[in-house]
């Protein structure tokens, strides 16, 4: 009785500060006590604060973003609308989510537009009836929250290879081109069935088709429902149905744990790392004349390796090419596109304090290394048949390539050797521009 007339006798800020530091459910508990803590506890300020610190709402809305009529319903909205999951696993997946649509939003909105409303449980109900299986739990909320991506519509289209609003990017060399979405249920029905029936995969499977390439180009996806890990399909996923893990093993845990409070399949690490190399700038949006894509080609350091000599800038990184490596050839077990950045800086070409206007490339060598042994030394004429002339401050000339290797480490290293002038009118001698060396390597995590 004395804890309760203390706290009457408090002003309205201080018992706000002190009620400010509760949780919701030590909230609720406390708004039994008495008539004014009930009142105090309903102050839509305080649920405001609740709604920013597990939800990072700052308006009052439901999952679907319907308008709610205060942040205390909104609250119990969020609750109501999850309330079969653990809720740490609720406000993880959201802020997942929330990473990965700011950056959208902020540097590719239209590829933000593509992703559909969060599906109900019983689309994911009827998934997994269908295909005999059971969904892990984070593979379900993050479906709840966005089921996948709608590519359909002609502004999806962006060109007759295929659209290139996938939100997890691809990359392309000579014809291969791949840009990877996220399936909405719908399509993982018909893909992972028609994966059964044309590869000769197991009806009793638990493989799930949760992301492809949308591209002309096929790249697959695989989730495993019963252990969590996501996989990729290699050149011989037609064959003997060989895939790659995409995510550590070691990390995958509690996938189908109600009352745990770590769950994490692969899912949902796999879309939290990609949020985080979008967040830090690793990998970007690249254009192609009018089209925009996320590039998988990393573009800062150490997946990436720039060198100035003489003016010309030479910008290169690589990325690990899953749906070609073979796993059964010891020669040629892995596969690596590799895309190069040319440039010539706005101070021109200069060499022995001699000033250039352009410069054009003629020959390239390349250095190529399977751990730390040389494995390749070539010289040859041109890139892809192409000799870039470089004028200060223009527009870089990129181009990509691949080399297949027999480890899963490696790199390469080279340089271009270009004339002042042209080729056609050399104003110097020629001299060799360095490509500094740049990994080769399996990465831990897979697109």
């Amino acid at each position: 009785m004395e804890s309760e007339v203390g706290l009457d006798r408090l002003g309205d800020l201080a018992l706000h500060i002190i009620l400010s530091k509760l949780d919701p459910a030590d909230t609720v508990r406390v708004s039994c006590v008495s008539k004014r803590l009930r009142l105090s506890t309903s102050e839509d300020s305080l649920w405001a604060q609740f709604c920013f610190q597990d939800l990072h709402l700052s308006t009052p809305q439901d999952h679907q973003g319907n308008p709610a009529p205060s942040f205390k319903a909104a609250y119990q909205l969020w609750r109501e609308a999850f309330a079969m999951y653990p809720w740490v696993l609720v406000k993880r997946v959201k802020r997942c989510w929330d990473k990965l649509k700011k950056w959208l939003s902020n540097n590719f909105p239209e590829a933000e537009t593509t992703l559909r409303r969060g599906a109900s449980e019983s689309d994911i109900q009827q998934l997994q009836r269908l295909l005999k299986v059971k969904l892990p739990l984070p593979t379900r909320l993050l479906y709840r929250f966005h089921d996948g991506q709608e590519l359909t519509d002609k502004e999806h289209s962006a060109t007759s290879l295929g659209s290139s609003l996938g939100i997890i990017g691809g990359y392309s060399f000579y014809h291969h081109l791949v840009n990877v979405y996220l399936l909405p249920i719908s399509q993982v029905i018909v893909g992972t069935r028609g994966v059964i029936r044309q590869l000769g995969f197991s009806s009793r499977s638990k493989y799930i088709v949760v992301a492809a390439s949308s591209a002309r180009s096929e790249k697959l996806f695989f989730l495993n429902c019963t252990n969590g890990q996501l996989y990729v399909g290699t050149k011989n996923l037609p064959i003997d149905g060989e895939m790659i893990q995409c995510v550590p093993n070691a990390l995958i845990c509690s996938v189908h744990n109600l009352h745990g409070d770590r769950q994490q399949d692969a899912m949902l690490l796999w879309l939290e790392e990609h949020g985080r190399r979008l967040e830090n700038g690793i990998v970007k949006v690249r254009e192609e004349g009018n089209v925009r894509s996320i590039s998988l080609f990393p573009v800062i350091p150490p997946l990436c390796s720039t060198a100035v000599t003489n003016g010309v800038q030479v910008r290169a990184s690589a990325v690990f090419v899953p749906e070609f490596a073979n796993l059964q050839d010891e020669a040629e077990k892995y596969m690596f596109a590799y895309s190069i950045h040319m440039s010539l800086l706005p101070e021109g070409c200069i060499i022995n304090e001699m000033t250039f206007s352009s410069c054009q490339l003629n020959w390239r060598h390349w250095i190529i290394r399977a751990n730390e042994a040389i494995v390749s030394d070539f010289k040859g004429e041109a890139v892809i048949g192409k000799f870039p002339l470089l004028h200060p401050g223009k527009d870089e000339f990129v181009y990509e390539s691949c080399t297949p290797l027999s480890s899963s480490s490696g790199s390469v290293e080279g340089s271009f050797t270009f004339v002042p002038g042209r080729l056609a009118e050399p104003k110097g001698s020629p001299f060799e521009a360095q490509v500094a060396r740049f990994p080769l390597q399996l990465p831990d995590y897979v697109f």
